[in-house]
């Protein structure tokens, strides 16, 4: 698997309701991956302006060399070619046998049977291909799919998930299920006992059936502390580090049921997946301000597609975290960091956590008291050193942090000497990295200690120190300004650690 460019790619599209929407989803003969959009969100008051964005099947056709080799019909073309190309792009069509449009009878969807169906997919690509494994990239549902196929229906037939499918990424699923803010739980016991048009998927119990082998499933149920966010580790497991979730964070502009599915879901959702339910533990993330779906929706956005693009096709994986920082706290202060990562050349953010999105990262006390140093994960990116704009210049993002507090008594805000959105440190970290063939070298500087345009900014003299002997692993660490001295302590710095990514 060193060139993931040459691993098929197969796409599992996300949930389509009832008889209605699921005949409506086969009418695409790409089940929504060819759909793409003209809005974006920009500036500091979220305007719309025209961004056309093709599509993410269009751009890996064009950008990665993909082919798509339907000629009228998927399956017929798998079955009739012995030979073909592993740089290919196919669709799970899962929803087809459950379709009232082909005449016949058609059959209930059932999950289970969508990741049976997937796992005869892959191995009829898999045998046509030649190629170790496929790359799967799902949306909403989608990913549940996936994830049943590598949590169950592999291990049921004694397969390795490892030995077929090299990477996951996942648009918006609800790893954790879908939950309500309003109703008290209502809604929810509504929907699991009547299962209205399928959607019971998503409670507890059912999820806990479709993820678990058969083997260990408890007739009673999920035991109790079962998180279904969390997948297996352990031998023949597809590693969390393989798989990436991309969250959305922006619930206003998910129209469906005229607005009421956000509503009913909260603001700290995309819309219909909330935040904390959206992503794997352990596993890669990103947050983008995009919803669930339509006009703004995250599959059909730039800031998807290029999260994707570098997780699958990237050579270098950037972690970075805030270390060794001591919060100065009396006892009702709450401190929370905002974070944004943008890569150079790019018209998008590609990742944000913010308050005003409802994902700040939290500062939390150390367990071990003020004096206690800790350490907090800010961001995880991907970089592509075949994407420079030229090909001597190092690869460059740039991570944007800002500190606040926030005083509380009796866990109810006080405003006393509060000032709304005002940071108590914010700056910008400017970071180049070498490419993988000179050696992932790392030059790093606050913007506050560059003088004019970052733009014009030139990396100049040798990279940091290599602070970790380990080999294919560069570890750096910044120092915060002193201006954040008092508020996190001197020791306080910015850990950034390359390794190469395949």
């Amino acid at each position: 698997m060193d060139d993931n460019r040459r691993l098929p790619l197969i796409y599992v599209r996300g949930f389509a309701g009832g008889t209605r929407g699921i005949d409506k989803a086969v009418d695409d003969p790409f089940y929504g991956f060819n759909e793409g959009s003209v809005h974006i969100r920009v500036g500091a008051h979220n305007q719309p302006h025209f961004h056309q964005f093709e599509s993410p099947l269009l751009r890996l056709l064009r950008e990665e060399g993909y082919e798509l080799l339907v000629k009228g019909n998927q399956a017929a073309y798998l079955a009739d070619h012995a030979e073909i190309p592993a740089n290919t792009v196919w669709i799970h069509r899962f929803y087809d046998r459950s379709a009232t449009t082909w005449g016949g009878s058609p059959q209930e969807y059932r999950l289970e049977h969508a990741a049976a169906d997937l796992l005869d997919l892959i191995d009829l690509i898999l045998a046509r291909t030649r190629a170790p494994a496929v790359l799967l990239v799902a949306h909403s549902m989608g990913g549940l799919v996936c994830r049943s196929l590598l949590q169950k229906v592999l291990p049921d037939r004694g397969r390795a998930a490892d030995g077929c499918v090299a990477k996951l990424f996942t648009y918006g699923t609800p790893h954790g299920g879908i939950s309500f803010d309003l109703g008290g739980g209502l809604l929810e016991r509504l929907r699991d006992m009547t299962g209205v048009q399928g959607a019971d998927i998503f409670e507890p119990r059912r999820m806990y059936e479709c993820l678990t082998p058969q083997a260990d499933v408890d007739p009673d149920g999920p035991p109790e502390g079962w998180d279904a966010r969390r997948m297996p580790t352990g031998p023949g497991t597809l590693p969390v580090e393989r798989v990436f979730c991309l969250v959305g964070t922006d619930p206003a502009d998910y129209d469906v049921a005229f607005g009421l599915s956000s509503a009913a879901v909260g603001p700290h959702s995309d819309g219909l997946v909330q935040i904390e339910r959206a992503y794997v533990p352990g596993a890669h993330r990103a947050y983008v301000h995009r919803s669930h779906s339509g006009r703004y929706g995250m599959v059909n956005s730039e800031e998807g597609y290029q999260n994707l693009r570098r997780f699958l096709f990237g050579d270098t994986r950037i972690e970075a975290s805030l270390v060794d920082y001591r919060l100065r706290t009396d006892g009702e202060l709450v401190w929370q960091a905002e974070t944004r990562l943008s890569v150079r050349g790019l018209p998008v953010v590609m990742h944000e956590r913010l308050a005003a999105h409802w994902c700040p990262i939290q500062l939390d006390a150390p367990p071990d008291g003020p004096q206690a140093s800790a350490t907090v994960p800010l961001a995880t990116t991907f970089l592509n050193s075949g994407l420079r704009q030229s090909e001597g210049e190092p690869m460059r993002f740039i991570l944007d942090l800002r500190l606040i507090s926030l005083r509380e008594r009796r866990g109810i805000l006080s405003l006393g000497d509060h000032l709304e959105q005002t940071a108590d440190f914010s700056d910008t970290l400017v970071i180049d990295v070498g490419t993988p063939e000179a050696g992932p070298g790392i030059w790093a500087g606050w913007n506050s200690a560059i003088e004019g345009a970052i733009r014009d900014h030139r990396v100049a003299g040798e990279p940091r120190v290599d602070e970790d002997p380990t080999p294919e692993r560069w570890v750096a660490h910044i120092p915060l300004p002193t201006t954040a001295a008092a508020l996190v302590g001197r020791d306080a710095r910015i850990r950034l650690v390359a390794t190469p990514w395949t």
